[in-house]
């Protein structure tokens, strides 16, 4: 039996708790954050609800995770069409390894929620860990609400579609970043540790778009210390920024470790 379609039933909840007239409700989703290699990638997909009248996505918006490379492609152009707003926000391996993964995440939505240019009433994030409310007050309007719901990019339809802008942006990214290094094979793998991709670490290093904290290859892990950072709004988007930090740098993240489970690896 088929995955029941995600709804904005969600969605709607959260623009009648903000009360009557016109509300935009945004959906999250991140993409990449287990990678060894390349930035995480945040979409958003914003949605119009006035005086509760349900907005309208294409036919067809699933968490990415479920949908083919086609598919997902062919859904970026009605879902930009069809949405109040749509934007994919970044955060780069440099910057990740700076700061954190967290933190780095949260840079990411930050920038794809500015990416918007909306007034938003709620945001609904897959998920349960919140990494927005703490820096969205505003002296000009109240904060939107954060609403954290795992699977959310199963159920919920602005999610889904949030999913799948940034799992076509990222995957464009890395295979664009695999005409620079072929042997380490991102076009296929997208940065996630397949065998093929730490066997080329173990045999030709670390590249400046690998995440030098992470556990790279095959070596055992060796934890190290990444110096905390404040996030801030309005950082520079990802650019390809080398490091001096060595190839056998050691292991602060793992490419196993997530907050949820069942995150997308391909």
């Amino acid at each position: 039996m088929s995955a029941l379609a995600p709804t904005l039933e969600v969605e709607l909840a959260l623009a009648a708790r903000r009360g009557p007239g016109r509300r935009i409700v945004v959906g999250v989703d991140e993409v990449g954050r287990g990678a060894l290699a390349g930035p995480v990638a945040v979409g958003a997909c914003a949605v119009e609800i006035i005086d509760g009248a349900p907005p309208q996505l294409p036919e067809g918006v699933r968490d990415s995770k479920k949908l083919s490379a086609r598919r997902r492609e062919a859904l970026v152009g009605p879902i930009r069409a069809h949405a109040a707003g749509a934007s994919v926000g970044w955060s780069s391996p440099a910057e990740i390894d700076e700061i954190g993964i967290m933190p780095a995440l949260t840079r990411a939505a930050l920038r794809a929620l500015e990416g918007l240019e909306l007034e938003i009433d709620a945001i609904l994030f897959d998920g349960d860990v919140d990494v927005l409310s703490a820096h969205l007050v505003s002296e000009d309007r109240p904060a939107p609400s954060v609403e954290l719901r795992v699977a959310a990019d199963r159920d919920c339809a602005s999610v889904a579609a949030a999913s799948i802008l940034a799992k076509v942006a990222r995957d464009a990214w890395m295979v664009e970043l695999d005409a620079a290094a072929p042997d380490y094979c991102w076009a296929s793998n997208k940065g996630y540790g397949s065998a093929a991709h730490r066997e080329a670490i173990d045999r030709l290093g670390a590249h400046e778009h690998h995440r030098r904290s992470w556990r790279l290859g095959s070596a055992p892990a060796v934890a190290v210390a990444v110096p905390s950072t404040p996030v801030t709004v309005g950082a520079p988007a990802p650019a390809p920024v080398a490091t001096s930090m060595p190839a056998a740098a050691g292991v602060l993240w793992d490419d196993q470790w997530y907050p949820q489970g069942g995150k997308e690896r391909r």
